[in-house]
């Protein structure tokens, strides 16, 4: 059955762009409020042994309409929010927060050794949801199954993976919107990971090394949107590391504001009305 499995090859790549969100925290972005990635939204990766360029962390603001995930490889972030959740998530561990209606939270970094590296995406949600009672969960490193390649790895941080040779693995966040998968690949030298994928949108985002996608060389800051098909191949010649994307797109429109995304702009002006009447919150 496998043969007759059509590869996946790179339909457009996007580069990250430096800029920087909260207190003047620096980051790597990648934006698509236009729908081209739906149903995600936004990738910042946030990576420095400087502190003064994330010191500042992230202090207490909106959401509506969206889920964010926050996956730490260094350092941490201590999550509080007006639902009375506090947390902190060190390396390896994941933070999902579905906003709904409307959360106000704060991320504070934390720092080690390799100062700190991580990720936040934003995924949009269905308008059936957007207003929706706010939920949050984390997780640590060792809930993430991995799934195996040749001299190659995934960790499911949510969703369900398949390997060529049929081994599954389900990512214990299973509530991703646009029935999301995120997972994080990691290839020694001469490492190949080839996994089943069918799912309409598809994306991975290189941050380590260089990766070749069905020939084509992707870099370390870019993220590659792959065409139809059902097998994903991913090889490296020196080792490298990314996050993998997949879901199905919600095909809604999307308003943008801030930290606010709805469905139209009367949504908007109703959430920032909401917000300085004291009622963003309320269920």
């Amino acid at each position: 059955m496998a043969a007759t499995l059509k590869t996946r090859r790179i339909a457009n790549l996007m580069r990250s762009q430096p800029s920087q969100d909260g207190d003047g925290v620096k980051i790597q972005r990648i934006h698509e409020f236009g729908g081209g990635l739906d149903p995600f939204l936004m990738l910042d990766e946030l990576g420095s042994d400087s502190p003064d360029d994330y010191i500042g962390g992230f202090p207490p603001h909106p959401h509506r309409g969206i889920q964010t995930l926050t996956y730490i490889l260094h350092g941490g972030l201590t999550h509080e929010d007006h639902l009375d959740h506090v947390s902190t998530i060190r390396a390896g561990d994941a933070q999902w927060m579905h906003t709904g209606r409307g959360i106000v939270h704060s991320e504070m970094p934390l720092t080690d050794s390799q100062g700190l590296h991580g990720f936040q995406l934003w995924l949009n949600l269905a308008a059936r949801d957007k207003l929706s009672p706010a939920t949050y969960r984390d997780i640590r490193g060792d809930e993430m199954p991995h799934l195996q390649g040749d001299r190659a790895e995934l960790i499911a941080l949510g969703g369900h993976w398949q390997n060529e040779g049929g081994d599954t693995v389900e990512g214990p966040l299973d509530a991703l919107a646009g029935k999301g998968a995120v997972g994080h690949a990691r290839l020694a030298a001469g490492g190949t990971l080839n996994l089943i994928m069918a799912d309409e949108t598809l994306a991975v985002y290189v941050f380590e090394g260089e990766l070749m996608i069905d020939g084509q060389a992707v870099e370390a800051g870019q993220l590659a949107r792959l065409g139809e098909g059902q097998r994903l191949t991913l090889h490296s010649q020196d080792g490298a590391q990314c996050l993998i994307l997949a879901g199905t797109p919600h095909r809604e429109p999307i308003v943008h504001y801030g930290p606010f995304v709805m469905n139209h702009p009367r949504e908007i002006e109703q959430a920032l009305a909401d917000y300085r009447n004291g009622t963003f919150t309320a269920t």
